[in-house]
């Protein structure tokens, strides 16, 4: 296991200190834990976005959703896109 050496500010310290005593444990396990929990979530948020317009009925290329809503701008950028798709 590498040592690293971080600058936290005096009342997260403070904070970490009353954590660590409350949980028995030390200021090092419980600065593991939370980089742990941080890269499971981190990792997690693509898990949860893959699919999910799929999810909820959407069913449109998003190609063709981006040239849809553009064309409310530019009504030229609408016909290019249906020529696409043709």
């Amino acid at each position: 296991m590498t040592r690293i050496l971080a600058d936290l500010p005096d009342d997260d310290i403070q904070w970490l200190d009353r954590l660590a005593d409350e949980q028995g444990k030390s200021r090092a396990a419980i600065l593991r834990e939370a980089v742990s929990a941080y890269r499971a979530r981190d990792k997690d948020w693509l898990e949860q976005g893959f699919g999910l317009w799929a999810r909820h009925g959407f069913s449109e290329d998003g190609l063709a959703y981006q040239d849809r809503l553009r064309g409310e701008w530019d009504p030229e950028r609408e016909k290019l896109g249906k020529e696409r798709d043709a």
